[in-house]
């Protein structure tokens, strides 16, 4: 199992959301998981679905590897819409606490982009995790 420390330094501020300013990990193996967009078989859907859609690509991409939510140090989120933050920070404060224990959430940069490999997507996320 990998040492992960999620840390958080009042000298960087508080997050504003759920996410933490620095990840120190030492591992032997790290994960890269390519950006996933709400691909299944029932079609894209709205924000909200395409949220749970991600997070549940990443969690089968995750388990692919041997790995959970616990082996997480890093997401790169990809907006199309700014709008969409407040719904982004909804999802997130409400599934975040049952996926990361005492709220150690992985570092987040949120990026606002002008569109993603297909129009009907709305939010890409990438993922690194340590082993």
């Amino acid at each position: 199992m990998p040492d992960i420390a999620i840390l958080n330094p009042a000298s960087l501020g508080k997050p504003l959301g759920q996410y933490s300013q620095i990840a120190r990990v030492r591992a032997s193996e790290f994960v890269f998981i390519a950006g996933q967009v709400a691909t299944n078989s029932a079609g894209v859907g709205d924000f909200e679905a395409q949220c749970v859609q991600v997070f549940t690509n990443i969690e089968a991409a995750l388990d692919s590897v041997g790995a959970t939510w616990a082996n997480v140090v890093l997401f790169t989120t990809y907006l199309v819409d700014s709008q969409d933050i407040a719904k982004l920070m909804a999802y997130r404060g409400r599934e975040f606490p049952g996926m990361f224990a005492n709220g150690a959430f992985p570092p987040n940069t949120l990026l606002i982009v002008d569109r993603l490999v297909q129009e009907p997507f709305l939010i890409e996320v990438q993922a690194i995790a340590a082993l």
